[in-house]
C-alpha cells in the first residue's frame, strides 16, 4: 500500500472527523468522567477553525482516496514570563491512525513528515500530552524517542 503524508485539503476533513471521532471513542472509554460522549458538532467544527487557522495545520496519511491517519498541530510561541524563557513550540494537538490499520508503519510515517516539518519551520522540539490510559499510545511515542519533561497529577476525592 503506498502512504503519502501531507497537509490535508478542505475537502478531505469530513473524513479526517470520522478518525478524530475513533479517538475521542477512546479517551471517552478512558476517562468517562472527563471525555463527552459521542462527537459532537462543536468538535467536528473545530477541524475546520484550525484548517483556516495560521497557527496551526492538519496533516493527513493518504492511501488513495482513503485517509488512514491524522495530526493536527499547532504553532505556538510562549513569551518570556518570570517563570520560563521565551519558547516556540510545535505542538502535536490531536494524532490517530484508523484503527483498520494500526501497527502498519503508518503513526511513524506521520511523526517523521512533523519532524521534518518542524525543523524546516525552525522548530527545536515537537511537544505533546497523552493521558496515561493510553498505554499503546504511550510505548508508541516512547519508541520513537519521546521524552516525558512534565507530569499532571490528580487527587480524586
Amino acid at each position: 500500500m503506498d502512504i503519502l503524508i501531507r497537509f490535508a485539503e478542505k475537502e478531505e476533513l469530513r473524513k479526517v472527523n470520522m478518525l478524530r471521532k475513533q479517538v475521542n471513542d477512546l479517551h471517552v472509554n478512558g476517562r468517562p468522567d472527563i471525555f463527552r460522549e459521542g462527537f459532537c458538532t462543536q468538535m467536528q467544527d473545530h477541524i475546520y477553525t484550525m484548517y483556516e487557522s495560521e497557527n496551526s495545520d492538519i496533516i493527513v496519511a493518504v492511501s488513495g482516496d482513503d485517509i488512514l491517519g491524522f495530526a493536527t498541530v499547532e504553532y505556538i510561541l510562549k513569551p518570556l514570563s518570570p517563570y520560563s524563557l521565551e519558547r516556540k513550540i510545535y505542538q502535536i494537538c490531536e494524532f490517530g491512525v484508523d484503527k483498520k490499520h494500526h501497527r502498519k508503519g503508518i503513526a511513524t510515517k506521520l511523526v517523521d513528515f512533523i519532524k521534518q516539518d518542524a525543523a524546516s519551520k525552525g522548530y527545536s522540539r515537537i511537544e505533546l500530552d497523552v493521558w496515561e490510559f493510553n498505554e499503546t499510545a504511550i510505548e508508541f511515542y516512547n519508541a520513537i524517542g519521546f521524552k516525558p519533561y512534565r507530569r499532571y497529577m490528580e487527587l480524586p476525592i
